[in-house]
């Protein structure tokens, strides 16, 4: 049974009502009249009271309903004393490794360490440990055996099953089985942790709960909810479409005699479509499926790409099942995703009485994710774009939940009246994707039965409302607040949807660009776009277009400026080549470029690692092979073709032309990608290149407009796009954000 979210009768310390902070010391909860915490959260990122940060969202909810929350941030992991800082939970520890993935947060796709770190204070790095999820989790138990352990956030979601781990190389358990932990909460936690809270507090064993949509846990082989349960093995349903025990539309059942049926004669009755579907439906929700076990897909990349496969068509809270899958002699057991929360729930969690600022323990101390977000709003949350290298469809879910534009307003409100600095200017609104704010399924029967991965691609749906005139409105009104100068929209707006509303590009373009707006088509290729599950260039062309003209109406000189990503899934040398062919015949010379980091779960990494395609069919022989760029030295190229304008890229580039055959594109005119010539201190110096065009000392060429912009200048990208990391707005999510168009 689902709860509304705020439909549990308060627990009992709610006397000691709203705390200005949650506490991170036991001065603090003195000051507050508490002897104890009810929940401990541990977080790996810096306490600010924001619910763009997740610490701080979960604390304020579960303070909502009562119970006294602590936090204890970024603590010292080589000891287990500083777990022990508030003292021992009466209820639990909630553990997260914070905003982002550990992993993501501390290294770059070429698995090196970062030197910043944008979630603590002053950027400092190193303030948490690798896979923090498990380090936290394992330290919790040791200061206090007993106490009941949860884990949550983006790095808990995503590893919820058996996963390949880029940075280790292998396909590691599930992070249940290494952090020990007695429940895991995947997705958007909120629901799931009011239930569970609420009934710890009510005595009930951790060990008990078992039935809460979006939670995870280990059981023994046989275990099973009840008798009347079913389980299938994921073998049987890699197939493409709906994948039931389908109910015979045909079938006949008896009734009772009537005077034209002789007594002893069982007449027939056809089956109803209506009952047909709640006969499906109920079968659906006492089915488990079994996935291949751990050594099965850690030591066969067949069935590893089958596994994600499976895990990623059971995803829709509306017809997902059960999962489980096996690791030694125990079972790691997945109940089907959280209900999405409904507007009136999503307003009421962002209205609750955050201080909107870091704790001031933290003093004067300057901590980045915080000065970025400060002055954005988050409006919705969800992707239904199913893009493979993103994270947020796995985790959020592709059902977009949306605030109300009264809630929206109010928040705008309280950031002019109360956030220091703010000078008028709004720096987002917006999400996972600016302009998907309201947009739904036509239909919630046709929403709950749907199986599909996007809703947008190869096309977008025709079942899928498209209707832009619901984010105009709040536009309009938003910057017609006093007070208010600028709105700006730096989230990632889908311009396969945005082209459908020409009244919308038309208000974005002269009213919410800053002089440029980044865009992502990713690629220029159809073999690597397939791969990704994002629009052709037509779309692109079509936005640009529309922008152009919007801007010139305006009287404003705008642009457009791309991301692309190097060495995805599914990218050959000539797909890069093209690709930096186009970039040169549209004079783009990119500042920033990023190559394809695969991210635990999804489907490009199920793709990189198994180099199969798991996007159709792979048992039975009909795996589709994926090219996939794996050496260094290949990763350097691709990258390298996004920066074929850079001295220091064109040694290499020449060799591969070369290999490639492509020594037509060698050369001093326009029509050559990279000149023959190289200048002194760039690159490796070859014999015989010096050019008169290009005299030794006299360093790079003049670059051509419009010139690339630096983007995220200041700011880290998103890291579940294969990007280096990007401050996320939702706090259980690693979303994209930054300024750029998808």
């Amino acid at each position: 049974m689902t709860h509304a979210l705020f439909s549990h009768r308060k627990h009992w310390a709610a006397r000691f009502g709203t705390a200005p902070f949650l506490p991170m010391s036991r001065f603090e909860m003195a000051a507050l009249g508490w002897d104890a915490c009810d929940v401990i959260l541990v977080t790996g990122d810096a306490y600010i009271d924001h619910p763009s940060f997740g610490m701080a969202l979960v604390g304020r909810l579960l303070e909502a309903q009562g119970f006294r929350v602590g936090i204890i941030s970024q603590p010292d992991w080589h000891s287990a004393d500083p777990f022990r800082a508030l003292g021992r939970p009466t209820l639990y520890f909630g553990v997260t490794a914070g905003n982002m993935d550990s992993m993501v947060n501390r290294y770059t796709s070429d698995r090196k360490i970062r030197s910043d770190d944008a979630y603590t204070p002053n950027a400092e790095p190193n303030k948490r440990p690798d896979r923090a999820v498990t380090v936290y989790a394992q330290r919790c138990r040791e200061a206090f055996p007993g106490t009941p352990v949860i884990i949550g956030s983006i790095e808990a979601s995503l590893r919820r099953i058996a996963h390949y781990d880029y940075w280790s190389d292998t396909v590691r358990r599930s992070v249940l089985m290494d952090s020990k932990a007695d429940l895991l909460i995947f997705g958007n936690a909120e629901r799931a942790l009011i239930d569970v809270t609420h009934r710890l507090a009510k005595g009930e064993k951790i060990t008990d709960i078992r039935d809460v949509r979006g939670t995870g846990f280990v059981v023994p082989r046989d275990w099973k909810p009840a008798e009347n349960w079913i389980e299938v093995a994921s073998t049987e349903l890699d197939i493409p479409g709906a994948i039931d025990a389908h109910v015979d539309p045909y079938a006949m059942t008896p009734a009772a005699p009537t005077a034209q049926t002789p007594e002893g004669t069982a007449p027939v009755r056809l089956i109803p479509k209506a009952e047909r579907l709640a006969m499906r439906q109920a079968i659906r929700e006492h089915t488990v499926i079994r996935l291949p076990d751990y050594d099965q897909v850690k030591h066969n990349p067949v069935l590893y790409a089958h596994a994600s496969r499976v895990f990623h068509l059971e995803s829709n809270p509306g017809n997902a099942r059960a999962l489980r899958q096996a690791h030694g002699e125990r079972d790691v057991w997945l109940n089907p995703p959280p209900i999405p929360l409904s507007t009136p729930e999503m307003d009421a969690v962002y209205d609750l009485p955050y201080a909107r600022a870091p704790h001031p323990a933290y003093g004067d101390a300057r901590i980045p994710a915080w000065e970025m977000i400060r002055f954005s709003v988050n409006i919705m949350r969800g992707c239904f774009g199913g893009c493979t290298f993103c994270s947020i469809t796995e985790h959020e879910g592709r059902i977009i939940q949306s605030r109300s534009e009264d809630s929206v307003i109010r928040e705008i409100e309280a950031i002019r009246d109360k956030t220091p600095g703010f000078t008028g200017v709004i720096s987002d609104l917006g999400g996972p994707t600016a302009n998907m704010y309201r947009m739904a399924c036509k239909s919630k029967a046709i929403e709950r039965a749907c199986r599909k991965l996007s809703c947008v691609f190869p096309d977008i749906c025709e079942n899928l409302g498209t209707d832009h005139a619901p984010l105009i409105n709040m536009y309009r009104r938003a910057r017609a607040l006093p007070g208010v100068k600028k709105i700006l929209i730096s989230s990632g707006l889908r311009y396969d949807l945005a082209v459908r509303s020409p009244e919308y590009v038309k208000e974005l373009v002269q009213h919410h660009v800053g002089g440029y707006l980044k865009i992502a088509p990713e690629h220029t290729e159809a073999g690597p776009l397939s791969k990704m599950m994002k629009p052709g260039m037509g779309a692109y062309d079509r936005f640009k277009e529309m922008f152009e003209a919007a801007s010139k109406a305006a009287g404003k000189k705008q642009y457009l400026i791309p991301y692309f990503i190097a060495a995805h899934p599914g990218t050959t040398d000539e797909d890069m080549l093209n690709l930096a062919l186009w970039l040169k015949a549209h004079d783009f010379r990119l500042d920033q470029v990023q190559t394809f980091l695969p991210t635990p779960m999804a489907l490009a990494t199920a793709m990189y690692h198994t180099e199969k395609n798991p996007l159709k069919k792979v048992l039975g022989g009909k795996a589709e092979a994926v090219p996939v760029v794996k050496q260094g030295r290949v990763r350097r190229l691709h990258k390298a073709f996004l920066r074929y304008h850079d001295p220091d890229n064109w040694p290499l580039l020449r060799e591969a032309l070369k290999a490639m055959g492509r020594e037509d594109l060698i050369g001093n005119g326009k029509k050559h990608l990279v000149p023959a010539y190289q200048p002194a201190g760039t690159g490796r110096q070859p014999e015989g290149t010096r050019s008169p065009r290009a005299p030794a000392g006299r360093g790079k060429p003049t670059p051509g407009k419009p010139a690339a912009a630096k983007p995220h200048a200041g700011k880290p990208a998103p890291a579940e796009r294969g990007r280096p990391p990007q401050v996320p707005r939702h706090p259980l999510s690693q979303r994209r954000g930054g300024g750029k168009v998808r």
